[in-house]
């Protein structure tokens, strides 16, 4: 590491290569810009370095098809690879294209290609080139937006509970990837969008290049709230029961802890009953945790969950508004609220609404069972009346967990790890790596 807390290229690849915990094919993300490519060879020489290695690599490009170069570009890439004896492929985002959130779009289409990518390559392990500049804007970003502190772009995520994803690159500056590309004379693709100031990040760029060149490590920030996961995992073991996958319980001792574990439990179990991707903003969480401190008996609603406080602990159960029925042609799946996944098995077209009948529990109160009955997912025909039998026992309905189910962050894990043994769900695939910065994770 250099004294200015950055790392060289070549630093980052041994580095992330010796933290691996196990033989491993790294599929490496190449879009041919400065920052990919640079990924990419740093990786190779790296391993041509150690030929006893039983790591391997591969690469994918993912076409936007946003613009008229990209399928060219996409070729040079190939060719690049094959330079490399490095297998390759290329996979385009087809379809009509989103007029509005076009780089939102863009992201969950990126990243379900390359999970594709991964299975047809055999890669148990993806890679992106994020860089210290992309994390320094990232931050910017998300300080305007919230005063909350960010940890930025994660080292390590989770995407869809199946493939994990690593930036290596985050502790290494851009034009530092350049001269080494440079050293080696070799040329890279400069994409035109990265200087069309339509976008937040381009504008952010620019703004930053005028200030002090100074880069923001969140690592702190991502340690604290990675040391309070754990403790929340612990909080959640002792004080949370789940009476359905519909209510949710904290016991009255729960509701005395120490207020950021609290704070951050709540929040992530308000996004799960409420089916967001998103955890409550620290005004939310602040208002749910005053009406928790006050104690009593009383109701509120925050994030799309109804907090029932009650003498026995507090209840958290959907609120009936905003449920959107959901149409699943035979043999697909998809997500319903945002708080169950539906996979149908059936030959026929169903539907799913909400609201249905359960066994009443004597151990719950009938409120709370009345506002989860509401919001219970019910399996329908195409004319909108129940299912039969032979149509139901087909379909597949398990919880969702909005909050890390699609993107899972490193700094998340132990608690997700915790919430998806008190729902019964499959565990989380481990990290792949032991460490992350010469920090244990």
């Amino acid at each position: 590491m250099r004294p200015d807390g950055l790392h060289l290229l070549e630093t980052a690849a041994r580095r992330f290569l010796d933290s691996l915990i196990k033989p491993s094919r790294i599929l490496v993300a190449i879009s041919g810009g400065s920052d990919s490519t640079g990924l990419l060879l740093a990786l190779a020489e790296a391993l041509e370095a150690a030929p006893n290695s039983k790591i391997s690599l591969c690469a994918v490009t993912v076409d936007h098809a946003l613009r008229i170069e990209s399928a060219e570009e996409a070729h040079q890439v190939a060719a690049f690879c094959r330079s490399l004896d490095i297998p390759h492929l290329t996979k385009t985002w087809r379809g009509e294209k989103p007029k509005t959130g076009t780089m939102l779009a863009a992201r969950e289409a990126r990243y379900a290609l390359l999970a594709d990518a991964a299975e047809s390559l055999n890669a148990d392990l993806v890679v992106t080139a994020h860089t210290a500049d992309d994390q320094r804007e990232t931050l910017a970003m998300r300080r305007e937006r919230s005063e909350q502190p960010s940890t930025g772009i994660a080292d390590l995520v989770l995407f869809d509970r199946r493939l994990w994803v690593a930036r290596p690159l985050l502790g290494c500056r851009r034009e530092a990837i350049r001269d080494y590309l440079r050293a080696r004379q070799v040329a890279w693709i400069d994409d035109p969008s990265n200087d069309d100031p339509k976008y937040e990040r381009v504008r952010m760029r620019s703004r930053l290049a005028e200030e002090a060149d100074v880069v923001s490590a969140p690592d702190e920030v991502g340690d604290l709230r990675a040391g309070v996961a754990v403790l929340a995992a612990r909080w959640l073991d002792q004080y949370f029961v789940l009476h359905s996958p519909l209510i949710g319980h904290v016991i009255p001792a729960g509701l005395v802890a120490e207020r950021q574990i609290l704070s951050y439990a709540v929040a992530r179990l308000a996004a799960v009953f409420g089916g967001q991707a998103f955890t409550l903003g620290r005004k939310q969480i602040d208002n749910v945790l005053a009406f928790i401190e006050k104690g009593g008996v009383g109701r509120m609603t925050a994030g799309r969950v109804v907090f029932d406080l009650r003498r026995d602990g507090l209840f958290l159960v959907r609120e009936n508004r905003g449920i959107v029925p959901l149409t699943l042609a035979s043999a697909t799946r998809a997500v319903w609220d945002g708080r169950f996944l539906v996979e149908n098995a059936a030959q026929t077209e169903i539907g799913i609404v909400a609201g249905g009948t359960v066994a009443q529990s004597g151990q719950l109160p009938r409120g709370v069972v009345r506002q989860a009955l509401v919001a219970m997912p019910r399996i329908v025909d195409v004319a909108g009346h129940e299912a039969p039998g032979s149509v139901a026992e087909k379909v597949r309905i398990t919880p969702y967990f909005s909050p890390f189910d699609r993107f899972l962050t490193r700094f998340d894990f132990i608690f997700a790890e915790s919430l998806a043994a008190a729902f019964g769900t499959r565990p989380y695939p481990k990290p792949p790596l032991g460490r992350i910065d010469g920090k244990s994770i």
